[in-house]
């Protein structure tokens, strides 16, 4: 099909999907016409859909998608001020886990959502490695022990500064610092040449770390992993990532061991304004 598609008796040109294309690639040229690409369109557009949803009437498809495709929003669904105050207020770092695992399919759907997050351009970037089975991530934080150990060597004013010391001696003691004995781990990871990569990457598992709680699960973001997987030559052999992708951020993801019952304070937030 065409770029873009547009039934004309359900059109009521009001020139919306006009005014909200971020790539300003459709006209409408008077009140009797329906809107339509310019030239050149399909090699400007980004596919981001914008057209579609802003549409009241439906009348409007896209070549990569069309309103069919794409589900109404539920009005009461949405979340009121105080409601998502609440929600994201309610979110927590979960450092302890119960041990059984989270079934695939749950997995899937966490990432399925997380995957609606916005990247530059809409480029999407952003591809996923899940460390699913326990075993195999006690083996890859193993190894993030042995970059700490080596960075206490070669670096170790910063590696104290950062307690790596303290990680590898609670380690050597039984004790997981790392990933918390999470039972899984979840790599976003892309193109080290993209240069939009790393913000989308971060935005992505930001979406999946709240995405998390209404699925009942807790997560929290794996930093020494993270450091490591980007420094450290045999965790990247290890965690087989496709060649010229690197880990642009880790979660650690589970059942939480411990239900939260209070809101704690922040520090108040420090603004200005011009």
């Amino acid at each position: 099909m065409n770029l873009i598609q547009v039934n004309p008796d359900a059109c009521n040109r009001d020139g919306v999907c006009v005014a909200e294309c971020p790539m300003k690639i459709l006209v409408l040229k008077d009140r009797r016409s329906v809107p339509e690409p310019v030239r050149g369109a399909q090699n400007l557009c980004i596919n981001c859909g914008h057209c579609v949803a802003v549409c009241p009437t439906g009348a409007l498809s896209h070549r990569s998608m069309s309103p069919d495709q794409c589900p109404p929003v539920r009005k009461e669904w949405l979340l009121t001020p105080e409601q998502a105050e609440h929600f994201l207020r309610s979110r927590r770092s979960i450092r302890n886990y119960r041990k059984d695992p989270v079934d695939r399919q749950t997995l899937t759907r966490l990432i399925q959502t997380a995957a609606y997050a916005p990247s530059g351009h809409n480029l999407q970037p952003v591809r996923w490695h899940v460390v699913y089975e326990t075993e195999q991530l006690r083996r890859l934080t193993g190894m993030v022990v042995d970059w700490m150990r080596y960075m206490l060597r070669e670096q170790p004013e910063f590696a104290r500064k950062m307690h790596m010391d303290m990680v590898v001696a609670g380690w050597e003691l039984g004790m997981d610092v790392i990933c918390h004995g999470a039972p899984h781990l979840i790599v976003a990871h892309a193109s080290a040449k993209d240069l939009t990569a790393q913000s989308s990457c971060t935005i992505a598992l930001a979406y999946l770390e709240l995405a998390a709680l209404p699925l009942g699960l807790g997560a929290c973001w794996a930093g020494f992993f993270h450091a490591a997987a980007a420094f450290w030559p045999p965790l990247q052999k290890a965690l087989g990532l496709p060649e010229g992708h690197t880990c642009m951020g880790a979660m650690m993801v589970g059942y939480s061991k411990y239900t939260y019952h209070r809101l704690p304070l922040r520090k108040t937030p420090k603004i200005t304004w011009k």
